[in-house]
């Protein structure tokens, strides 16, 4: 029935602005449709879908985010029932990354099995990062 998983999905309120976003980050535009767009990032085979639409639906939450070493903040962040999961081999590097960019990221977290970190994009969309051997 199924063969693979297509793509993933998440709603923005601005895809023009959010397409740049995520092209600063390093992904690349694979198609563009009217009110949507789809990313491709590295070598992964399931890409990205950033949709242009209401966010009513979601949960507002808040979470201590750091956008830099001196600067913590609480903020508002939309709980999407699915989210992103991107895999680095250097996830402190990312980290450092997304931190010299602006980008809203909680702090690095090790279950034992992975070291992990939420980000967030413009809309407060919640994306994760991992790292595991």
């Amino acid at each position: 029935m199924f063969e693979r998983i297509d793509t993933i999905c998440l709603t923005v309120s601005n895809v023009e602005k959010s397409s740049v976003w995520y092209e600063e980050l390093g992904f690349k535009v694979t198609f563009q449709g009217e009110g949507y767009r789809v990313l491709s990032v590295g070598k992964s085979e399931v890409p990205l879908t950033i949709e242009e639409g209401s966010k009513g639906s979601n949960k507002d939450l808040r979470k201590t985010v750091s956008m830099d070493s001196s600067k913590a903040k609480s903020i508002a962040y939309h709980e999407n029932q699915a989210y992103p999961i991107f895999f680095t081999r250097d996830i402190e590097g990312t980290y450092k990354k997304l931190r010299n960019k602006g980008v809203e990221v909680t702090e690095i977290r090790d279950d034992g099995d992975n070291k992990y970190f939420d980000f967030y994009d413009l809309d407060h969309n919640k994306l994760q990062v991992c790292f595991w051997e």
